[in-house]
């Protein structure tokens, strides 16, 4: 799986997703629809935001009959990648988000294999639990059950909140949802969403300085 330098990581991780959008536009332009919808929401947004590899799950949550892959595989495949990693977690159920894909007891598990937040397209529940193990979540939101919960598969394709996600993409998430940076180009993006910061800062301190007016603003803008 290729990697990012780690330093990379560490300075993706001060920026926030609208900023590395940006940063993906100025490098490649419009259209990007690298980043998830507005069904996978922060549930704890005071933990900050994350950058980790996608390591993808698909599961059913009340499928009773659904086929099933012994969880013990799956742990042991996360425990084998190389972090920091991102559970990807699709709710494949006949209902989805019905029963709940993950809990504050899966938290503290995939926090001690190197996981250091979980995208769910579904629902969760023990967010309180979670919270106070620490992982960053995303998710529908919380329902309190969960039934017949099933291992489908892992380590392959999934899509959540309508991005298409494959095991190893590296992936921003924070308060506004997730985005995908090519790890290829993670050095380059970096450096974009520090020009785009410094970029909106002017911006933003000039339309609240006291030398704003109407016409100043204009005369700024192309065309």
């Amino acid at each position: 799986m290729e990697q990012a330098d780690p330093a990379v990581l560490k300075k993706l991780q001060q920026f926030d997703s609208p900023t590395v959008f940006n940063a993906l536009v100025k490098l490649g332009g419009l259209p990007n629809e690298q980043y998830t919808d507005h069904t996978i929401r922060a549930l704890l947004p005071g933990l900050g935001a994350v950058v980790g590899y996608a390591a993808t799950v698909e599961v059913t949550t009340n499928d009773a009959d659904a086929p099933a892959v012994p969880w013990v595989e799956y742990y042991e495949w996360l425990h084998g990648l190389q972090g920091p990693l991102l559970t990807v977690m699709k709710d494949v159920d006949s209902r989805p988000g019905r029963g709940a894909s993950f809990g504050d007891g899966m938290a503290g598990l995939h926090q001690r294999l190197g996981v250091v937040g979980a995208v769910i397209d579904g629902t969760v529940r023990d967010v309180h639990g979670i919270e106070r193990v620490g992982l960053p979540i995303w998710a529908w939101g919380a329902v309190p059950g969960h039934g017949v919960f099933h291992l489908k598969g892992f380590g392959g394709s999934t899509t959540v909140g309508q991005l298409r996600v494959h095991s190893g993409d590296l992936i921003f998430a924070d308060a506004d949802g997730c985005v995908r940076i090519p790890v290829a180009q993670a050095a380059a993006v970096a450096q974009a969403a520090a020009e785009v910061r410094d970029m909106e800062a002017e911006i933003h301190g000039f339309v609240q300085s006291r030398d704003f007016t109407f016409a100043t603003w204009r005369a700024r803008q192309p065309g």
